[in-house]
């Protein structure tokens, strides 16, 4: 297990980019997938006080700055780039409902969604395309990425958090009531699937 850790370790710190726990097993000929999920927890553990973790993002692991230490390596001032009232809105939504198209996200707010709105998260890597409903006019259908996960700090949509604590931000208003009628209801927003290709009215 020892040489394991240590080959996972020397894996994750060359990788381009994160990996589940089955690229590394198959990266490191084939070992037992639950033999590298433990040597990851062993890996993980080993640098929890130290200056970078390793950490699980959408089940892809990494090595990254401790957080406490970010500020360090700070050279330039970021420029904080906020969204929209809409494009948060609609975020949350896909976050909580994914995968869930256009009609579907406009049924949840009670309003036209531009496809501008998505183009933004989409270029923010927060949002992909997952394909398309099996219904008739086969509309696209949204969900998120591990960039999402990754740059929100949630180590999967379960971290997300609760209604209530939403409620409490106000990202909820006006749009709170079909929001929970919908996820009492999630078929509710399937009956008003529209065709991807109908045009829906840009929002201020």
């Amino acid at each position: 297990m020892d040489d394991l850790v240590r080959a996972v370790e020397a894996a994750l710190f060359a990788a381009e980019e994160p990996m589940t726990a089955e690229a590394l097993a198959g990266f490191l000929g084939d070992a037992a997938v639950g033999d590298v999920r433990a040597a990851l927890r062993r890996v993980a553990e080993d640098y929890e006080k130290r200056g970078i973790h390793l950490v699980e993002r959408g089940k892809r692991w990494h090595f990254e700055t401790a957080p406490d230490l970010a500020h360090l390596l700070r050279r330039e001032k970021e420029q904080l780039r906020r969204l929209s009232r809409a494009a948060t809105e609609v975020l949350a939504i896909i976050a909580y409902h994914e995968p869930v198209s256009r009609a579907e996200i406009e049924s949840i707010r009670g309003v036209q969604t531009s496809g501008g709105t998505l183009d933004v998260l989409m270029e923010a890597g927060w949002v992909k395309i997952a394909g398309r409903r099996e219904v008739p006019g086969r509309p696209t259908i949204y969900a998120t990425t591990p960039e999402f996960l990754d740059h929100f700090g949630l180590s999967s949509r379960r971290d997300l958090p609760g209604i209530a604590e939403l409620r409490a931000t106000g990202l909820l208003d006006p749009v709170e009531d079909a929001y929970e009628e919908l996820i009492s209801d999630p078929a509710a927003g399937d009956s008003d699937a529209k065709e991807d290709g109908e045009e829906a009215s840009s929002e201020a």
